[in-house]
Formats: structure tokens, C-alpha cells, sequence
């Protein structure tokens, strides 16, 4: 097994990082956002990004910084509301959307990590998700086909992974990651803790190591969410 472990987010981008390549970044809002590789990224500078995510971001926050910075170029996701930015940059023009319902584009990435070009839905029949796509009619009712979608680059945020880069992901953390760290060239992926060889059960192993290209140990982690309602609790 050669080492799998990087230093840096720097050091595990290098050789793999070039202008116009396709990007997978993990997360579902703020959760499980690979930040430290979202800020290496930006360092990095790499542009004309097509990135497919669930989502770009927050104000000032996750891949948001990638589309401040004008380092994308497409966006492929399902949920664009609330950011300003992402809004501003649509309607003007400078950004391209390629916008899919939730589940479907979950299965499209899965099948690209499974190496199923494409497959048929019911979701999106008769709506602008399905212009210009094939219908076909099984067992009468119509179906949509759609495509696998497949990166250059993965970038993943687990918990803990083990030398071998097995994975483990906490909680709702584990969203998209997973099934990203599946249908990317490259597989990058910070975690919280790295164990010894061993460390994780087996089954309690997410994501196996055989998907794993590269790990380098995260930091500074700020596990933000969206919005924090709170309510005073009643007096009985």
C-alpha cells in the first residue's frame, strides 16, 4: 500500500489541480463541508471550475469563497437559495447552472461511481428538468434518462480514516460524501482523525479505502450551520 497520507491540503492538490476541470465537493449546507480543501482551492487558483455539489455555500462561507473569488465557471446542484451571490452571478449571465432535483442528482453520482452511464427516472417528467432530455414509457407511465455524472476531482470531509483510507462519517455529515468519494479520477478527503491500521471496524466502515487516492488531516473546523432558531422554553 503506498502512503496515502499529505502534509498539507497544498500537498495532496498538487499534480491534480488545472484550469477548467470538474470538481465534487462533499457536504449538504454547512455540513460536511471539506473547508480546509475548499481554502486550498482558492489559494490555489485554479479557475473555470465546474463544480457539482448540493449547494454552493453560504454568504462568506464553503464554496461560496471559490465563487467570490470568480473561479467558477458551472455549477451542477440542487439547491441554490439563499446566496446572494450565487443569485447575482446567475441572473447577470457570468454563471452557468445546470440546476437537478435532490435524488436525482444523488443517483447520478452514484452511478458514475458504479460505472452505469444512465439510467430512468419519473422525477422531472413534464417540467424544464426534462427539455431536451429522452423520455421512454415503461409499464405506462414516462421516464426521464438521465446521465452519470463523474469528476476529476473529489474532495470529501470524513471523520476519521484509517492509512489505507478506509472512511467513517459522522452523523449527517455523511450526506453526499460518500457516494463523491465514489465517481471522482481523484479522490482528496480531510478528515478529523487519522487512526492506526486496524483502528476501524469493519462495520462501521463507510466508505472502503479502495476509493481513497489521498488524505491529509483537517483543522480548525467551524461546523457551522445556516440558521439557529431558538424559542424560550414553557413554564409549566
Amino acid at each position: 500500500m503506498s502512503n496515502k497520507i499529505f502534509p498539507s491540503c497544498e500537498a495532496a492538490l498538487e499534480g491534480v489541480v488545472f484550469d477548467g476541470m470538474t470538481v465534487m465537493s462533499g457536504g449538504f449546507g454547512l455540513s460536511g463541508n471539506p473547508e480546509n480543501l475548499i481554502q486550498a482551492l482558492k489559494d490555489n487558483g485554479v479557475k473555470g471550475l465546474t463544480v457539482i455539489s448540493n449547494n454552493c455555500g453560504a454568504d462568506g462561507f464553503g464554496l461560496w469563497m471559490l465563487l467570490n473569488n470568480g473561479q467558477i465557471r458551472k455549477m451542477i446542484s440542487s439547491y441554490v437559495g439563499e446566496n446572494k451571490l450565487f443569485e447575482q452571478l446567475y441572473l447577470s449571465g457570468e454563471l452557468e447552472l445546470e440546476l437537478n432535483p435532490q435524488g436525482t442528482l444523488a443517483e447520478r453520482i452514484r452511478a458514475g461511481g458504479a460505472g452505469i452511464p444512465a439510467f430512468y427516472t419519473a422525477t422531472g417528467v413534464g417540467t424544464v428538468v426534462g427539455d431536451g432530455k429522452p423520455i421512454e414509457e415503461f409499464e405506462g407511465r414516462r421516464y426521464l434518462r438521465e446521465t452519470w455524472l463523474r469528476a476529476d476531482l473529489s474532495i470529501v470531509k470524513a471523520w476519521k480514516a484509517d492509512p489505507a483510507g478506509n472512511l467513517m462519517f459522522r452523523k449527517t455529515a455523511r450526506n453526499f460524501n460518500p457516494v463523491m468519494a465514489t465517481a471522482g479520477k481523484v479522490t482528496i478527503v480531510e478528515v478529523e482523525e487519522i487512526v492506526e491500521a486496524g483502528a476501524l471496524e469493519a462495520d462501521s466502515i463507510h466508505t472502503p479505502g479502495i476509493y481513497v487516492d489521498r488524505i491529509v488531516q483537517g483543522r480548525g473546523y467551524e461546523k457551522r450551520i445556516e440558521k439557529l432558531t431558538t424559542r424560550s422554553r414553557e413554564t409549566v
